[in-house]
């Protein structure tokens, strides 16, 4: 029997200016909020879902709630006997949880899934927030002179680059500040409100790690996405994109052996774009050029340029050219993060991958409002956890 098609009916994004824990929340209010939006926004009764996935990344380590998959049954009583599981693959937890639900639709189990990303992380200082977060590396065996895990990681991968076609930082802060700017029109942005200092996307910005600068780092975020998604058996002719294609690779999770490997090939993670070459494949697209903008994983500038050569955008090594010619506007040749991304818009980590799924689908839709790209039909996503170790991808269409 041929596998169903899937549909995304609709979702909900929390506003991810919003501190939780400062407001008296927890992850309860945060599940709450979102699981009732979502049904809402899709136009779904609780009582119709069949299956529930719940991406989550550090539920433990920030708040010392886990067993996060019965969180949805114990807000909202509907939701009782209906079963629920939490993924975790670091910042693609979403992107798996999304897959999972895939796949029980795919195979007929279930027709209706709920899949929620849900991240509490401001809970404790900004110091102990970025070592609860560097528990998705190689922990005792890489970084273990850094004081920030993740932007000493993405600095080496700016290294790696460097030594292989030259990188100019220069390049890096024009991604943050697009990113910043587009943020600026995403009513659900972290950063949408905020007055930047001066010296901001500027080399007198202040240095993080290595040669990662302030504001080439995505945000220390609260937050929660929610969609539904439904099998073609029962979707009928609602209104909903459909789920072209998909790609999901994992590989180790030191940073080092993925240089070594990629030694002798143009790419510096094949991996990556094998990911995104998988969804396009599936979604029997020749290229990126097929899509009509993408949703990336930039938790720092770096890996958004190292985004641009793996999707196909420019020939490997040549990003620059991207950034220069004004390809990754919202106007340009391929939109890249119209809504602002992780940069702009938040990295609420366990949550980031059903975020961009949803931007994907209100892309398509129509529906992206003041962050809309002019007559998106087609949109990607990749979604990357850790150093890479693990990357999902999606491509979107109406």
């Amino acid at each position: 029997m041929p596998a169903n098609d899937v549909f995304v009916l609709g979702g909900h994004q929390t506003d991810f200016a919003r501190n939780w824990t400062r407001e008296g929340h927890d992850y309860a209010d945060l599940t709450r909020e979102t699981v009732r939006e979502t049904l809402a926004k899709a136009k779904i009764d609780p009582a119709d879902i069949d299956v529930v996935h719940v991406g989550n990344a550090f539920g433990q380590l920030f708040t010392g709630q886990g067993h996060l998959g019965a969180m949805p049954a114990t807000v909202e009583e509907a939701l009782w006997d209906v079963p629920a599981t939490r993924h975790e693959a670091a910042c693609a937890s979403g992107g798996v949880a999304l897959l999972a639900a895939m796949v029980d639709l795919e195979s007929g189990r279930y027709d209706t899934a709920l899949v929620l990303g849900l991240e509490l992380e401001k809970t404790v200082p900004g110091d102990q927030a970025t070592t609860h977060l560097g528990a998705a590396a190689w922990i005792g065996h890489e970084g273990q002179l850094a004081h920030f895990m993740w932007p000493h990681m993405f600095s080496e991968l700016a290294d790696e680059y460097d030594r292989r076609y030259g990188l100019d930082d220069a390049h890096l802060r024009a991604i943050s500040e697009l990113n910043f700017r587009n943020a600026r029109a995403n009513p659900n942005a972290q950063t949408r409100n905020w007055t930047l200092p001066p010296e901001s996307f500027t080399e007198n910005d202040a240095l993080v790690e290595g040669r990662i600068r302030r504001h080439d780092c995505s945000q220390i975020t609260d937050g929660a996405a929610g969609v539904v998604l439904m099998s073609s058996r029962v979707a009928g002719r609602r209104e909903a994109s459909k789920i072209l294609g998909w790609g999901h690779r994992t590989v180790g999770l030191p940073l080092q052996p993925k240089f070594r490997r990629s030694s002798d090939v143009p790419y510096v993670l094949p991996h990556v774009r094998a990911t995104f070459q998988d969804a396009l494949r599936r979604a029997q697209l020749a290229s990126v050029d097929d899509v009509d903008g993408v949703e990336t994983h930039d938790c720092f500038a770096m890996s958004e340029y190292m985004a641009i050569d793996h999707l196909g955008i420019t020939e490997p090594g040549k990003c620059w050219q991207a950034v220069e010619n004004g390809d990754l506007e919202r106007d340009g040749r391929l939109p890249v993060n119209p809504g602002g991304g992780l940069i702009g818009g938040g990295h609420p980590v366990g949550a980031t991958g059903v975020r961009m799924l949803l931007d994907a689908h209100l892309q398509v839709r129509g529906e992206a409002g003041e962050t809309q790209v002019e007559g998106a039909r087609r949109f990607g996503t990749l979604n990357i956890g850790g150093s890479t170790a693990t990357t999902v991808s999606f491509v979107l269409g109406s």
